[in-house]
């Protein structure tokens, strides 16, 4: 255990910061969820509203840092890209 006032603090700082990156992190799962979702279930509409709130939770998440740009950038393609097939094949 850490015996230092700074040492302590900095124990209650990545406490507090993981708890909040986790939800974050979450709310980007439970987005790309929904999206998959509506493309699995071939609704176009549902689909492209849910893509528009998905990239937005996932680039806030990135410019906190939860998340590497690069990384985000990838998610946000990956699920544009299955969105665009399905307005594609209909």
């Amino acid at each position: 255990m850490a015996n230092h006032k700074s040492a302590i603090k900095r124990i209650r700082q990545t406490i507090t910061r993981n708890a909040r990156n986790t939800a974050h992190r979450t709310q980007v799962k439970n987005a790309t969820k929904r999206v998959l979702s509506a493309v699995e279930n071939k609704d176009k509409q549902e689909a492209e509203n849910q893509l528009k709130l998905a990239t937005k939770a996932i680039s806030k998440v990135a410019s906190k840092g939860v998340l590497h740009k690069r990384a985000a950038s990838r998610k946000i393609s990956g699920l544009s890209k299955r969105v665009h097939q399905l307005s594609a094949s209909a």
